[in-house]
């Protein structure tokens, strides 16, 4: 029989010491590298990016937030349940197409796109006014 050498039988389980100076640099080394980052024109032009579309988004539909906080307000007061409005002011006259339920009939309404005149008014429609591409 053959005989296994002692040297071949032995594993060598024994870890490394962790020292406080590779933990330090390691520590440095996350802030250097975050501290790139952050210094990274990229990042800076895609946090600009991001900011300017977020501000663009918010302005483009300002005029619904203001239209559906005046068509809540005007449903809440007069009882009916408030259904949608209009993304945009269509005809430049500082309101927004909207429309609420009540006693089971759609209500066409008006409701301001101004922060300065929040409300609703209901729209009848031309009501036979002329209308001013009509006109000789």
């Amino acid at each position: 029989m053959s005989e296994i050498p002692a040297e071949q039988t032995q594993t060598n389980l024994t870890t490394p010491e962790i020292t406080t100076e590779s933990s330090i640099s390691g520590v440095e080394n996350v802030k250097n590298s975050l501290g790139n980052v952050l210094n990274s024109w990229k990042l800076k032009v895609g946090v600009a990016v991001v900011v300017l579309f977020a501000v663009s988004l918010f302005a483009f539909y300002w005029q619904h937030i203001i239209a559906v906080v005046g068509m809540k307000s005007w449903s809440a007061r007069s009882g009916a349940n408030p259904i949608e409005c209009m993304v945009r002011d269509t005809n430049n006259d500082q309101y927004v197409s909207c429309s609420a339920l009540l006693d089971q009939q759609i209500v066409p309404l008006e409701c301001s796109s101004s922060l300065f005149n929040i409300g609703c008014r209901v729209n009848y429609g031309n009501c036979g006014r002329k209308s001013e591409t009509n006109q000789p």
